[in-house]
């Protein structure tokens, strides 16, 4: 075997996949292709992390798999793990399950404080108009950060700050019939 894998793991996080591997020597690796599949079956081509050539220290590899999806769905992942001269060998195959949102949901900004910068996640479970504002402690509104439609799924935005001063702000997302509001702190 000219790649002795020790380990193959896929999680799912943010509509992403996060895909992790681990060898204990290599000979002759160029490569590895990764995989994707939907059932189990038909694997079409999603990336290609190069490999070590050869060597026998562990190495550890990642691939991250982003992609659009509009259900709940299992993901099958394998690896392909191609030589210098060509010749190929396969990993065994392992699964994920990608969840849709059930509920619209806004997160607490992290970190929290912050500065300048700070990441907002939100979860939107239908189809619709979604907006995130923020305002200051007197009402005004300081920063549109999104107003647009969106896809059922799960999301982050990125809030920079810089022209803000320090100080306490609240931000509400609104969508459909739904409204939260959570508070966040610029310090400087």
């Amino acid at each position: 075997m000219p790649v002795e894998l020790t380990s193959f793991t896929a999680k799912a996080s943010d509509g992403k996949v996060q895909l992790d591997w681990t060898t204990a020597t290599e000979i002759n690796n160029s490569g590895f292709e990764i995989e994707r599949s939907f059932d189990g079956n038909t694997f079409f081509s999603v990336g290609f992390v190069k490999g070590n050539g050869t060597t026998t220290e562990p190495r550890v590899y990642s691939f991250i798999d982003e992609f659009e999806f509009n259900a709940t769905q299992s993901i099958y992942y394998r690896l392909k793990q191609v030589d210098y001269n060509g010749s190929v060998n396969y990993s065994d195959i392992v699964s994920v399950v990608i969840e849709m949102p059930i509920e619209f949901a806004l997160g607490q900004n992290y970190p929290n404080p912050f500065n300048p910068s700070t990441t907002i996640k939100y979860s939107v479970p239908q189809n619709g108009l979604v907006s995130i504002v923020v305002y200051d402690l007197t009402g005004q509104e300081v920063a549109t950060l999104l107003n647009e439609v969106k896809e059922p799924g799960n999301y982050e935005l990125g809030f920079n700050a810089a022209g803000l001063s320090s100080g306490v702000y609240f931000y509400r997302m609104t969508a459909n019939d739904f409204t939260q509001v959570k508070k966040l702190s610029i310090l400087k």
